[in-house]
């Protein structure tokens, strides 16, 4: 008898059907990496300014209320960008020679304002209000992370839609009184799950169900 295939041709073709099959698995999970990966989503990415702005300078060494340079997120749904004379109340008398504040100085002569490069950049299609979250109680750093150990900002949540859904199906743990939403170093106390239902009967927060409706984020 003539023997037509290799003794190893059985297995051969069985690696290969097993590969044929492992195949779309495997590409569904790399997807799902990838996706969730700070490549995607920007997570822990620092992006290059036009002046190395430090956070844990301002915010953790100085003490500087986060309203200060982002007036506007009491008000409305953009937090706001500090304009040049903000930046110069305090550089027109401290390091005022400094070369990295140069192009500071060069925007206020110029009258031109500073182009910041956008650390949190949601979707088009994603609406989302600072001065909604302020108002109920979500502090700062529960989206922005521990700003006042960063020497320059980076996004620390991954602003995921299911990041968002987490939040907004039980929002309780992330509730804060007034008085410490611009608290970096508020932390939850013990008895938090108890406060963080009081908080949102107060405040008339919508049911997980209500939160959970695309109209929310999606207009």
């Amino acid at each position: 008898m003539v023997q037509i295939f290799r003794p190893g041709a059985d297995t051969v073709i069985r690696l290969a059907l097993a590969a044929l099959a492992t195949a779309p698995v495997l590409g569904v999970g790399l997807a799902y990496a990838v996706w969730r990966s700070p490549y995607v989503t920007a997570q822990d990415v620092t992006r290059e300014q036009p002046v190395p702005f430090s956070h844990e300078h301002h915010v953790g060494g100085l003490g500087i209320d986060c309203r200060y340079c982002h007036s506007s997120v009491e008000k409305t749904a953009f937090a706001g960008l500090p304009p040049t004379e903000t930046c110069m109340t305090c550089h027109a008398q401290e390091w005022t020679s400094a070369p990295m504040l140069a192009p500071v100085r060069q925007s206020l002569a110029e009258g031109r304002p500073l182009r910041w490069n956008r650390v949190h950049n949601l979707p088009a299609y994603v609406y989302f209000n600072h001065s909604v979250h302020v108002a109920k109680g979500v502090g700062c750093t529960t989206c922005h992370g521990p700003v006042q150990t960063m020497r320059l900002m980076r996004q620390a949540a991954p602003l995921t839609m299911g990041w968002c859904l987490d939040c907004h199906r039980d929002p309780t743990p992330n509730l804060r009184p007034h008085e410490a939403v611009f608290d970096v170093a508020w932390q939850p106390p013990d008895d938090q799950a108890e406060i963080g239902a009081r908080l949102a009967r107060e405040r008339h927060i919508k049911s997980p169900d209500r939160l959970s409706e695309c109209s929310i984020c999606h207009r």
